[in-house]
């Protein structure tokens, strides 16, 4: 399909489901993005099946198979990641600095392998075709928060700055976990050279800091000595498509690596925040980062509810429905807690254990990362095993960004008034 073609597609999409949803429904925007694009793609798949038309099938195919992969992963994601990480509040990061590490590191190592071995045994109990390592490499792909969810939208929701700064902060970093440890499993599966965990994660990590770090110093001096704010946004986009491409060539964890750019670009922003209001008093430079992270948002939630066109209906998925979704939320749930538990007073916001884990773990989004990932296990995975991947990884994106989502403002606020009860009973004794 025609590129620009694609794209008035797309932008149809957003338009018209935009406009719909503000004057009608008023849900959250990117999940009715999400929500009426997967409903436009089952439409366009009753049609197909009860109507073959070699036009209408040309089409669908090519609307379904227009390369997700490549736009995310090559192309939008260090953007999003920069921007996203652009907005991080460093006072709040430095403070929750240690449940955020585990949260980040920790959980995510723990919940992708219980996630494995509660799904190896589903497979055992089902007969399904998968042994442990693939079904830790399924708990690999699901596990990891998406930072494009939880940014485009948990921080629309009406959440403190404490809890978002949290959620935010895990979701950008635990990608990098949960990259480094989708490609040690499947090292393992496919045999090759890479099997030293941590060997993996400290390259990952480590280069990607460097890169980082270093590109983004050079960059930012480039920024302290021009006055046309038109140079910022291009400085900004040259140093963070940079930064990932060579972590990316190099073996490094481009995810890290572009966030890494955001909050380093932030956190000196701030820094010359007077020049920059002499140089930029329209402030374009933040203007542009926020409608680019807001039309790269749109696309990606609309593509993720195109692709469903591509689908397989695995003939196990009235196993797979019920289990993936308790499996995810009880995988979390643990790997919440023993983290939660490391950080002994830590917690934020003042919550308890049980209330702090109830809140990460129903406001853990999955999203447009998870089904990447998914997709590039169609090289080394049979036909059957890849459609029980692509069916759970739709699952857990759907039951999170519909379910979750929708209903996670008032898990919110119910805690809230919990801890409020509880520490007022506590102040009365």
């Amino acid at each position: 399909m025609n590129v620009l073609l694609f794209l008035i597609i797309i932008l149809t999409y957003i338009v018209a489901i935009g406009i719909l949803n503000e004057k009608i429904f008023h849900l959250q925007s990117d999940i009715s993005l999400m929500l009426f694009s997967l409903i436009i793609s089952i439409i366009l798949f009753v049609i197909r099946y009860f109507f073959s038309l070699q036009g209408l099938n040309t089409f669908i195919d090519n609307l379904g198979n227009f390369g997700f992969e490549e736009y995310l992963m090559d192309g939008a994601l260090c953007f999003m990641l920069f921007a996203g990480a652009g907005k991080v509040n460093m006072s709040k990061f430095k403070q929750n600095l240690k449940p955020i590490c585990l949260l980040a590191l920790l959980t995510t190592l723990i919940s992708s392998f219980l996630y494995g071995l509660l799904f190896y045994l589903i497979s055992i109990l089902f007969n399904l075709p998968m042994d442990i390592w693939t079904c830790i490499l399924l708990g690999c792909v699901v596990s990891p928060t998406d930072p494009i969810a939880a940014t485009g939208i948990l921080n629309k929701i009406g959440l403190s700055k404490n809890v978002c700064s949290v959620i935010e902060n895990e979701s950008l970093f635990n990608d990098g976990t949960g990259v480094t440890l989708f490609i040690f499993v499947r090292s393992i599966i496919i045999h090759s050279k890479d099997s030293n965990f941590l060997l993996l994660m400290f390259k990952e990590i480590f280069g990607a800091a460097v890169i980082a770090f270093l590109f983004s110093w050079l960059s930012f001096k480039l920024i302290t000595i021009t006055r046309e704010p038109i140079k910022y946004i291009l400085i900004s986009l040259l140093n963070v498509s940079l930064v990932y491409i060579i972590c990316e060539h190099l073996g490094f964890s481009g995810v890290i690596a572009s966030v890494i750019c955001g909050m380093y670009y932030s956190y000196n922003m701030a820094k010359i925040e007077r020049s920059v209001m002499v140089i930029d008093p329209s402030e374009y430079y933040k203007d542009f980062w926020e409608i680019l992270e807001s039309i790269l948002n749109s696309v990606l939630f609309v593509m993720i509810g195109m692709l469903v066109l591509t689908i397989s209906i695995s003939k196990y998925i009235p196993i797979l429905f019920p289990a993936a979704i308790i499996i995810l939320i009880l995988s979390r749930a643990i790997g919440v807690f023993i983290s939660s538990i490391l950080t002994k007073n830590n917690i934020p916001g003042n919550y308890d254990l049980k209330e702090f884990v109830s809140l990460m773990t129903w406001s853990a989004l999955k999203g447009g990362l998870s089904l990447a990932l998914a997709i590039g296990t169609s090289g080394y995975l049979n036909e059957i095993t890849y459609n029980i991947f692509m069916n759970v990884t739709y699952i857990s994106i759907f039951f999170t960004v519909f379910v979750q989502g929708l209903t996670v403002k008032k898990v919110y606020l119910a805690l809230e008034n919990h801890k409020a009860q509880r520490l007022k009973t506590s102040n009365n004794k």
